[in-house]
């Protein structure tokens, strides 16, 4: 693979091969004595005349875009945590304008027609010859030792297509011919993570040292571990520190079981320990009532276990656990007006709020922000402007996240006595 100065390198290359032809073709005489150069500039820089206007070849990268038939080496690059993988390559088309300059009659074309009859003689770059025409700076793109060759095409062009794009490069249009120059595939400078190869189909017998093989059953349950859903208790939508949940599934039976709580938004990572018992279908565990550990979010959980007659943990797929906020204060609480009409709520919560997270709190239908707090807090205060008289239903609502209100056990649903009295 190449690194990331392959781009500038292929650049170098062609404008020192052309160079070289030019020379062996003794290109000057038909330019009647004149010096030809081959520059890589763009062409709204380029004088066309005066003192400093001279015939030339002037190749320019008008366009880059991935290369369709390398898209899908290498992948998925991440696993289901985001980490680095494969580390596919970076595949590139370049896409050039050879076009040719001259202040005199006829040195256009004879500097095009050079130009375009090399790069159709040579439609692919040696390796050796890469080697040798690229200049210090860029030795160590390795464009010469990555897998794919470089091929040039001429890539045909309308008369529309080339006069939206020299009106976009603001320049003057001269004799031109696009080619396509591919692939330059880049690598990535960071390292993956592989699994090992595979040394077995399955366990081995000890006696026959035969392999187990490919076991397939009549059966739409995958035969991996595999959770299907998160069921905090009461029906509710979500968890209280504290509170007892089952995660059901299959195939859950095992020892070392455990559940795992990731956030990283919260920047957290939790492995807790399951509840005894080696059910296949449940795992229970207790949310930890840790308030600074465990903020309100939603969180990504998985059932990590030991099967029987393996070695190893196996981690199951990933079902969302939303950890609810909790008003601890007593409920109804009563709050009087100031003279001004407003009112001032304050309350204590669990888990902890921490700066970053938005916290208001709904009353009846409005929505009222606590005030700021720089450190993380488990009291929060609430100032209610021109407040209404009355009772009013209650709930905390932390990034979207509100704490219960409805009892859902109840047949009809009924809404909790949390209220708040304002008098």
């Amino acid at each position: 693979m190449s690194t990331a100065l392959a781009v500038a390198g292929v650049t170098a290359v062609l404008r020192g091969t052309l160079e070289s032809w030019l020379s062996s073709q003794n290109a000057n005489a038909a330019l009647g004595g004149a010096n030809a150069e081959v520059t890589a500039v763009a062409p709204d820089t380029i004088a066309l005349t005066g003192q400093e206007a001279a015939p030339r070849l002037n190749l320019f990268l008008h366009h880059v875009a991935p290369n369709p038939g390398w898209a899908n080496v290498g992948f998925p690059s991440r696993d289901g945590r985001g980490r680095s993988t494969t580390g596919p390559p970076l595949a590139l088309d370049l896409h050039y304008l050879l076009t040719a300059y001259g202040p005199l009659e006829l040195q256009p074309e004879v500097l095009l027609g050079y130009g375009m009859q090399l790069l159709h003689e040579v439609p692919v770059l040696d390796r050796d010859e890469i080697e040798d025409r690229l200049p210090p700076a860029l030795l160590g793109s390795q464009l010469g030792r990555q897998v794919e060759m470089i091929r040039i095409t001429p890539e045909p062009m309308s008369t529309d297509e080339l006069s939206k794009l020299w009106s976009a490069l603001n320049a003057h249009y001269r004799p031109t011919a696009a080619y396509n120059v591919s692939v330059v595939l880049i690598e990535p400078p960071g390292s993956g993570q592989l699994a090992p190869p595979v040394l077995t189909r399955g366990p081995v017998d000890p006696t026959t040292q035969r392999e187990r093989g490919i076991v397939a059953g009549p059966s739409l349950v995958p035969p991996l571990p595999g959770i299907t859903a998160v069921r905090p208790p009461n029906e509710q939508p979500g968890a209280i520190l504290g509170q007892t949940i089952d995660v059901q599934g299959h195939h859950l039976e095992g020892s070392n079981r455990a559940v795992r709580l990731e956030s990283r938004l919260l920047d957290v990572d939790r492995e807790i320990a399951a509840q005894t018992g080696s059910e296949s279908r449940l795992v229970r565990f207790t949310v930890p009532n840790q308030p600074a550990q465990l903020p309100v979010g939603i969180y990504s959980l998985r059932v990590l276990l030991e099967r029987p007659g393996e070695t190893e943990r196996r981690e199951t797929n990933q079902q969302a656990l939303t950890i609810l906020p909790r008003i601890t204060t007593t409920l109804p609480l009563t709050v009087a007006r100031d003279p001004q009409g407003d009112a001032t709520i304050a309350l204590q919560c669990r888990p902890q709020i921490r700066p970053h997270q938005r916290a208001s709190l709904i009353l009846g239908a409005r929505e009222v922000v606590a005030s700021p707090h720089a450190t993380p807090t488990d009291s929060l205060e609430f100032v209610v402007r021109g407040a209404a008289a009355g009772g009013h239903l209650v709930r905390l609502r932390i990034d979207g996240i509100e704490s219960l209100i409805v009892d859902h056990t109840a047949k009809p649903p009924v809404f909790l006595d949390r209220r708040v009295v304002i008098t």
